[in-house]
């Protein structure tokens, strides 16, 4: 609209209603009062100073109440509402009933994330009202400045508690960027429960307007460790594969530090799809999906193809270059209605659609080689993503899996050897360092705890290595001292201290070996059952149970703290995009946390 067109609203100084509905063209950069504007139908009506002409325009050509009609129902109104107040007294803002409702309306902004000026619109005051009519909603600034700071704070504490209750905490983290472009960074605990429950919270979502180096990653999340009170607990970190996050945990001093298997499995796909004929039938197929999903015949034709030929009435799909399993996603449904696309695109009714398709015989056999190669891939990304929380003891045979998979076989075409050989350069590198912990977590999961995928060698190493930590556990825990002062005779005075420190240590190794030894014996844990609740139930193995909670409840990925940007997205919207920092992380927090706690 150009600016003359633009009808701007009438000062604030004007105030008859009628203003509502007219407003004032811009003339040499200043109102025209001369003449008003009716927004509804862009009629000019001469304006001196009086409303009558204006007020008698709406009621005729736009059907609007008059202001003396309006007037008389007006004073009627308020006539009815001294009466009811008179029998139905206001609530008091600080009576018990006004409270409860008033901290309704907090949980329901934080858990729906709706905006603060959600307590100032017409609608909702309309359905408070009819719901408790005695009932005064607080203004906008009471929730951001007391409703919800409150809870955040009770909330805060209760995790805090939890926190501080539990064995080991780990901690995923990631960034993102707000549409405002404010960038921020997420930090999200995990640990076990007294009752063996996983648990997770988002901490905190900060704003990092600091450059992204892995000092400065650092740095936070160990403010974040203080903040929270678990630098104590050995807190583990589990990030992406960057550069910086790699460094931050290095700056942070958090061990073990652990790549996110989602996004390990992520670059390793991709390597193996920027295979040169890989890449090049990916583009043959982009193409056609977005001829497809560009043309609107094209579409039509297809549904009708679809129909005739009795295929699904799937739509085609786009992949997102930087996301391996769309591209796996975009062929697999492809080849799915091959038939029908083939028929579409030599329809006479389509034009140019034959000029699009180059994709020959040769590509749909290597299309479907890929996506029997890649399938594996996409069942582990699908268990690591849809699992509630995947723990780190998932990754040793997960990873022994798709190991076992890439291997070289007789079989193979060319693009599948080079493949194969792609995705394993990739991934094999990966964990090296950190594989005897992988191993131990594995083992001490009772659903993997055969070690399957190890040697007998290998497998009695790790259970030797956890033996060794259950035996120093319990000389850690154990507050007795291991020998005692006592008056004695000459030889134990001597003696006495070296022979019960020996003594001690040898019982405590004993211990450690038993419990281990019961735990071998028993049967592995089906792969559906919960291991969590299988430990929960093993009282007579608690040197064990405590290293499965240290080791059970670091995650297999950072996908925690990534799930975080949608919420984020709800929050810092288009149309608050100027919500302050505080409040978004106070909102975040309260949507991820607060469920957690409505019965404490």
């Amino acid at each position: 609209m150009a600016d003359s067109d633009r009808i701007y609203n009438a000062p604030a100084g004007l105030k008859s209603k009628v203003w509502r509905k007219f407003g004032f063209y811009m003339k040499d950069g200043l109102l025209d009062k001369s003449v008003a504007i009716c927004k509804e139908c862009k009629a000019a009506l001469k304006y001196t100073g009086s409303t009558t002409n204006l007020n008698t325009h709406l009621v005729r050509r736009h059907g609007e109440t008059s202001d003396e009609e309006a007037s008389t129902a007006s004073a009627k109104t308020r006539q009815d509402t001294d009466i009811q107040e008179f029998f139905q007294p206001k609530l008091s803002h600080n009576s018990a009933r006004a409270m409860v409702i008033t901290a309704s309306i907090a949980r329901f902004i934080v858990k729906d994330l709706r905006p603060y000026s959600v307590v100032e619109n017409e609608g909702f005051r309309d359905m408070i009202k009819t719901l408790e009519p005695r009932y005064t909603i607080p203004s906008r600034q009471h929730f951001t400045d007391k409703c919800v700071p409150e809870l955040y704070n009770k909330v805060k504490n209760e995790v805090k508690e939890q926190l501080f209750n539990t064995e080991r905490v780990a901690i995923t983290t990631d960034a993102w960027t707000s549409c405002a472009t404010d960038s921020y960074v997420t930090i999200t605990a995990h640990h076990i429960s007294p009752d063996w429950e996983l648990r997770s919270h988002v901490l905190q979502t900060r704003v990092f307007n600091e450059s992204h180096t892995g000092k400065n990653i650092g740095a936070l999340l160990k403010e974040a460790c203080t903040d929270w009170n678990i630098a104590h607990k050995e807190p583990a970190l589990v990030t992406d594969n960057a550069r910086n996050m790699i460094a931050a945990g290095v700056e942070a001093e958090m061990t073990p530090h652990l790549s996110c298997f989602a996004h390990t499995l992520n670059l390793a796909s991709q390597k193996a799809f920027q295979v040169d004929t890989a890449a090049r039938l990916l583009g043959k197929v982009r193409k056609v999906v977005g001829f497809l999903h560009r043309n609107i015949k094209g579409a039509e034709i297809l549904r009708e193809k679809q129909q005739q030929l009795t295929l699904p009435s799937h739509k085609l799909i786009q992949d997102v270059s930087t996301r391996w399993n769309s591209s796996h996603d975009m062929l697999e449904r492809f080849l799915e209605q091959q038939p029908a696309v083939f028929a579409t695109l030599m329809s006479r009714e389509l034009r140019k659609g034959e000029e699009v398709n180059s994709l020959n015989e040769k590509d749909i056999c290597n299309a479907e080689d890929i996506v029997r190669l890649m399938a594996p891939v996409k069942v582990v990304t699908t268990i690591l993503c849809e699992d509630e929380m995947p723990t780190v003891s998932m990754i040793a045979p997960l990873r022994a899996k798709l190991k076992k998979h890439f291997e070289a076989a007789d079989e193979d075409t060319p693009l599948i050897t080079e493949m194969k050989k792609a995705f394993k350069n990739d991934f094999e590198k990966r964990y090296t360092h950190l594989e005897d912990l992988l191993y131990t977590a594995s083992a001490i999961d009772p659903r993997f705890k055969t070690l399957p995928f190890l040697s007998d060698d290998d497998a009695e190493r790790i259970f030797i290595s956890i033996s060794a930590e259950a035996t120093a556990l319990l000389n850690k825990v154990n507050d007795e001292p291991l020998c005692k002062k006592r008056k004695s005779a000459a030889l134990d005075q001597l003696f006495g201290e070296t022979f019960e420190a020996r003594a001690a240590a040898r019982s405590s190794r004993e211990k450690a070996s038993e419990e281990v030894m019961r735990y071998r014996e028993r049967n592995p844990l089906p792969l559906t059952d919960n291991p969590l609740q299988w430990w929960k139930a093993q009282v007579d193995l608690p040197l064990l149970s405590s290293l499965a909670k240290k080791y059970l409840c670091i995650p297999a990925t950072s996908v925690a703290s990534e799930r975080v940007f949608s919420t984020a997205g709800d929050i810092v919207s288009a149309q608050r995009s100027v919500l302050r920092h505080d409040h978004v992380d106070q909102l975040i927090f309260l949507k991820k946390n607060l469920d957690k706690h409505k019965h404490t």
